[in-house]
């Protein structure tokens, strides 16, 4: 079992800041972290993100952790002329490291951020909290103050934000659909007809609650149905009609669906 210890990081000046970034402070030993920005509005939408530089052997989380995981917490309560946020995660890696099943992030690592924006002044303000692993897991809180000015686009940060955004899952555009039937069963789901470019070992299946977790899904000998139990052995029963996001990876890269819960025929 992982030990929990909590470190509180104060804000301190740790050098200049770059325009469209904050400077770096270490929130875990060896873990560094900044806010980015584009500097420049599209479509009433202005682009930022928290960059993370992870040391070899250390891992931060997705927004859902795993079994032992620690949930990501943003609070952009402070900041002005900005509306409330879309958080843009990553696909992550599937981690079993001590049988325990774990969505991760390691290596150098952009979270996107997409903010409402009608230009003039505005300053990114966060406070952030994230799980920071190696032989022990900390939960690090840092907070971040970034201005944000749009007289010239910063495109160093343009292209960080654009190739993490890369590794986001988007919306699936095909013409038929991802899986045919999503339904509950007596100890998980079901998933008819999935569509063969979907690899079954990148599958994640959530509600947003990051208490309730899906082992990776078994095949039926012709792959034509795909069934993920619940971890912790608790039954199917009442996740009828509820609305699931399915995460997974293909040879295109990630993409996400969401799907109503269907009661079993049986």
């Amino acid at each position: 079992m992982l030990r929990l210890i909590l470190i509180l990081v104060v804000t301190l000046a740790a050098g200049p800041a770059l325009a469209g970034a904050t400077a770096w402070q270490e929130i875990a030993p060896g873990v560094k972290a900044r806010l980015i920005s584009a500097d420049a509005i599209v479509a009433g939408t202005t682009r930022a993100g928290l960059e993370l530089d992870l040391p070899a052997g250390t891992h931060t989380y997705w927004r859902i952790p795993g079994e032992t995981g620690i949930p990501a917490e943003f609070d952009f309560a402070g900041s002005t002329g900005l509306a409330a946020p879309a958080i843009d995660w990553p696909y992550p890696q599937i981690d079993h490291t001590g049988g325990y099943l774990g969505y991760i992030y390691s290596g150098p690592l952009v979270i996107p951020l997409r903010f409402g924006a009608a230009g003039g002044s505005a300053v990114l303000a966060a406070k952030v909290t994230l799980g920071i692993c190696s032989d022990i897991c900390v939960p690090a809180q840092a907070s971040f103050t970034l201005p944000i000015s749009y007289a010239k686009a910063d495109a160093g940060q343009g292209i960080r934000l654009d190739q993490a955004e890369a590794r986001t899952p988007i919306a699936w555009d095909r013409p038929t659909p991802a899986f045919g039937a999503v339904t509950a069963t007596a100890d998980g789901l079901s998933l008819a007809a999935p569509d063969p470019a979907i690899d079954p070992q990148s599958l994640i299946a959530d509600f947003g609650d990051p208490a309730i977790l899906f082992q990776t899904p078994q095949k039926s000998p012709d792959g034509a149905l795909w069934t993920l139990k619940l971890l912790g052995g608790a039954g199917g029963k009442g996740l009828e009609g509820r609305t699931i996001r399915l995460t997974f990876m293909t040879p295109a890269g990630p993409y996400v669906v969401t799907r109503q819960i269907g009661a079993s025929a049986s």
